[in-house]
């Protein structure tokens, strides 16, 4: 028989789950936060119920051939990365690497504003995107998310120039700020264009009293595998569990990941938080197919610094 949580644990768990899919463009905690967890576990038959495999079927359906997947494959949709650190992500030591995480910088000069208003998003399969683009100081502020004590990272100027970026399109060449970073030979770049606004999804999410053994929302997708056989996604669970897993539905338009906690204990059980990044393995190239959250209905976001 499956245990349950306390109505009122249940409810601040899902609560919170909600609002970090809500904010996962923002970041959330990756790794175990708050204790040692046990070792993620195999999914098994009886950790999963109908309910969320139905969920699953009923999410594909909705999306496979809707105008809003059309719409989502049209516009800009970051999978990868839309920051890349100096010198191939080798920050020069722990103390620079733990200012990047927390969001420690400190700003040295003027940054320029935006020229022209706005740039161009090419993919290296072909087609472009035109998209408003964002002064360098707008961009930096999503950098700098801390005032905290400790290291710090600091910026002395920034030019606008090109990176490329993994999307639900393939590759493709971004503006970008590149930063000057003090005590660099070679810049900090950021993509100076946000991602396209999602469709309207065309299916409700879940209400609150989904148990979350059942299905629980997902805090955003932090890596595709390179050859798109398998996706990161980052899941949450609380205090009196056994961690979250994460089953899929695949069809030829979509992708659709079910989230739950397993081993949920019954009796008292606190609010907190944690976060487990699961790696989902497919059975073809995610390639263009919409990946999708089975509590919420909607694409999941990529998670850029789920360390912050």
């Amino acid at each position: 028989m499956r245990t349950d949580m306390t109505r009122t644990a249940r409810l601040l768990l899902v609560l919170a789950l909600s609002a970090a899919a809500a904010g996962a463009a923002a970041g959330c905690g990756a790794g175990e936060t708050g204790g040692t967890q046990p070792a993620p576990r195999t999914p098994r038959s009886d950790d999963r119920t109908p309910r969320s495999d139905d969920r699953a079927q009923q999410v594909a359906e909705a999306w496979d051939g809707s105008p809003a997947a059309a719409r989502w494959r049209a516009g800009y949709h970051p999978m990868g990365p839309v920051v890349h650190l100096p010198g191939n992500g080798a920050l020069r030591d722990a103390a620079d690497r733990r200012a990047y995480d927390i969001g420690n910088f400190d700003l040295r000069g003027k940054l320029p504003a935006a020229p022209g208003g706005s740039g161009r998003v090419t993919w290296r399969s072909g087609g472009s995107l035109t998209m408003p683009l964002r002064d360098a100081e707008q961009v930096y502020e999503t950098l700098d998310t801390a005032d905290s004590p400790g290291p710090r990272l600091t910026v002395t100027g920034a030019k606008l120039g090109e990176m490329t970026v993994a999307t639900s399109r393939g590759p493709a060449t971004v503006p970008a700020w590149l930063f000057t970073l003090e005590g660099y030979d070679s810049p900090l770049e950021r993509a100076a264009v946000s991602p396209s606004e999602l469709p309207r999804p065309p299916i409700r999410p879940l209400g609150q009293n989904v148990p979350t053994d059942v299905l629980a929302p997902l805090g955003g997708l932090t890596e595709v595998a390179a050859d798109g056989r398998s996706v990161t996604v980052l899941a949450h669970h609380g205090s009196c569990d056994d961690g979250p897993v994460v089953d899929v539905l695949e069809t030829d338009g979509s992708v659709v990941l079910s989230a739950a906690v397993t081993g949920v204990e019954d009796g008292p059980c606190t609010s907190e938080l944690r976060g487990r990044e699961v790696t989902v393995k497919l059975a073809g190239p995610v390639g263009d197919r919409v990946v999708l959250d089975a509590f919420t209905g909607r694409p999941v976001p990529y998670t850029d610094r789920p360390g912050s």
